[in-house]
């Protein structure tokens, strides 16, 4: 698909009445200036990550909340609304501001609709192919997991999807949380051939074998090009130890070092990592690690306009993180001359559904896997009075509906739901349905949980989580985002050293006693006895609250008096 062919589709679905280059879809931003990206240099990546399974277009917010500390304070990725876009110079009030910034997010979603979907990004992936002969197209995980669809067909669905959207490579996380047996079924059975899983990082638990390749080398018009896997570090302990109990993980820097000496020894001309770390931990790793040329990075699901460069003792690596659920898409162009990369062009391209005309091919295919389950993912549960998102270091109004579900249903006094960056949102007024609902739950360990616990254990437990997700250090940075708390009040100071970011817990306006016994409500236990505990999934518990519930009535969620944090960039109060 070359220009003029795409700028034919633009015209034909016009013409059957699709809603595209309006004013109302991209403001002036006319589609094909949007996504005429010129070619540069002559080897071209393409990078997807963390989809988690969102074959459908969506509505998707930013956060407003994603506090640096230590050295990443006011750092990329740490800088949300104006002081993002001011960073990289996006001009506000346009598509580019909404596709990177949570800014009058609900006017701005009404304008330029939904975003992502399978079958724009496939009109988009086979453009820029179209117009980058060779192009390969990498996938950095998480994209197996997320819906209904995905977790009803055991990962199939985004089998398939991937492979006729043409992926090329990928790595893993919550591909993980199938367990082990299945991961390695699709690879035998599905990918091989076809695509490549790589990742330096997932050794055998005994002997430190190899489970799958470090890398893989590819000739793109005759550059050769490294592309090393790096999953998710933290998988054992972010997520059930048990689906992967012969595997170990983590980040394995040395272990990288010499998978990158081997590229080069091998004749790579250019490196490139395809990381599941998350971004703060891939811009140590870049400061440490020598030659590596690109980092296209994935977990933490922050959408970076540009690439980021990074010194370190063999010169410079560019890194980059392409966001989530399939919004981006990231175009990589590389000058590669005598053997040596020259200059490069990166972009990370947002994907406008309204803007880009649905693959006949992938739409036929998505419709033909959901059509067995429409019924169930189109069922109304009732009607959101406000705007429901998850996306934020603290609780985001799904969560507070999570949380206020399982207190209710559960009767608790406190709940705790796990930080997911995952989940998609819903605009005030719409119809929640029970694909909205799987969008945040749908996850293979699902059993709800009610527990007694001192007030001792509770603090541990934020404490914990809270040094997850600010400890100074990256390589200490293990999870998602803060857990999620109903009922219980907090400060956070999350410049503070470990055990000591919280204080002032209350329970009804009274402190929580360190020796006192509470019912504390949660899902997702990592625990493998929870797998049996009798307890129903979280879909289950947050419908019936539902359907007590037909019109949800917004309320503020439930996030802790922060201390430490003004004039922080990447907070901002109010929205």
């Amino acid at each position: 698909m070359n220009r003029r062919e795409f700028m034919g589709m633009l015209a034909a679905a016009s013409a059957a009445g699709l809603t595209l280059n309006s004013p109302s879809v991209l403001a002036g931003n006319h589609a094909e200036r949007l996504y005429d990206i010129p070619k540069f240099g002559n080897a071209s990546l393409l990078h997807m990550t963390d989809c988690h399974a969102q074959l459908q277009p969506i509505y998707f917010r930013e956060p407003n909340v994603n506090i640096g500390v230590s050295g990443a304070r006011g750092q990329v990725p740490h800088l949300v609304g104006e002081a993002l876009l001011k960073a990289f110079k996006v001009k506000p009030g346009t598509a580019m501001a909404h596709a990177f910034t949570y800014l009058n997010f609900v006017d701005a979603a009404k304008m330029y609709g939904k975003v992502g979907g399978f079958a724009h990004l496939s009109t988009l992936v086979k453009r820029m192919r179209a117009e980058r002969p060779g192009a390969l197209l990498l996938d950095g995980g998480d994209t197996w997991q997320g819906s209904a669809t995905s977790l009803w067909t055991n990962a199939q669905d985004m089998v398939d999807a991937t492979k006729l959207l043409g992926v090329d490579v990928m790595t893993l996380h919550w591909e993980c949380t199938y367990g082990a047996e299945r991961v390695l079924e699709i690879a035998e059975k599905d990918l091989k051939g076809r695509m490549d899983i790589v990742a330096q990082n997932i050794k055998t638990a005994d002997f430190g074998d190899a489970v799958y390749p470090s890398h893989v080398m590819k000739n793109i018009n005759g550059v050769k090009v490294a592309i090393i896997g790096q999953a998710f570090p933290y998988t054992p302990i972010a997520n059930p130890r048990y689906m992967v109990a012969d595997w170990s993980f983590g980040i394995q820097e040395e272990s990288m070092q010499n998978t990158v000496n081997e590229a080069r020894g091998n004749g790579a001309q250019v490196v490139v990592v395809l990381s599941h770390n998350g971004m703060d931990v891939d811009l140590k790793m870049a400061s440490r690690v020598s030659g590596i040329d690109f980092i296209l990075g994935g977990h933490t699901h922050d959408g970076v306009p540009y690439a980021i460069p990074v010194k370190n003792p063999g010169g410079l690596t560019q890194v980059t993180n392409a966001g989530s659920n399939g919004k981006f898409l990231g175009v990589l162009d590389m000058d590669v001359q005598g053997g040596k990369l020259r200059d490069f062009r990166y972009r990370l391209l947002p994907v406008f559904s309204n803007a880009l005309p649905a693959d006949a091919e992938m739409q036929a295919f998505i419709d033909r896997v959901r059509k067995p389950y429409l019924a169930k993912l189109e069922e109304p549960l009732a009607v959101s009075e406000g705007l429901l998102y998850r996306r934020g270091n603290f609780n985001g109004s799904w969560d507070q509906l999570i949380v206020d579900a399982l207190m209710d249903v559960k009767g608790a006094e406190i709940a705790f739901s796990p930080g997911f960056r995952w989940g998609t949102t819903v605009l005030p007024g719409q119809t929640i349905t029970r694909e909205h609902l799987m969008d945040q739950t749908a996850i293979t360990y699902p059993n709800t949980t009610l527990s007694n616990m001192t007030g001792a254990t509770i603090k541990t437990i934020l404490e914990d989580v809270c040094d997850n997700l600010f400890n100074a250090d990256p390589y200490y940075q293990q999870g998602g985002d803060m857990v999620r708390v109903g009922g219980l009040t907090y400060t956070c100071r999350p410049s503070a050293v470990a055990g000591q970011r919280i204080s002032d817990m209350r329970l009804n306006g009274k402190l929580i006693d360190a020796s006192k016994t509470y019912k504390v409500a949660g899902w997702a236990p990592v625990a493998e006895e929870a797998r049996s505990n009798g307890e129903p999934p979280i879909w289950d518990v947050v419908e019936s609250y539902l359907r007590k519930t037909p019109t949800v009535r917004m309320k503020a969620p439930n996030t802790p008096k922060l201390v430490g944090v003004d004039g922080n960039p990447g907070r901002v109060s109010k929205v």
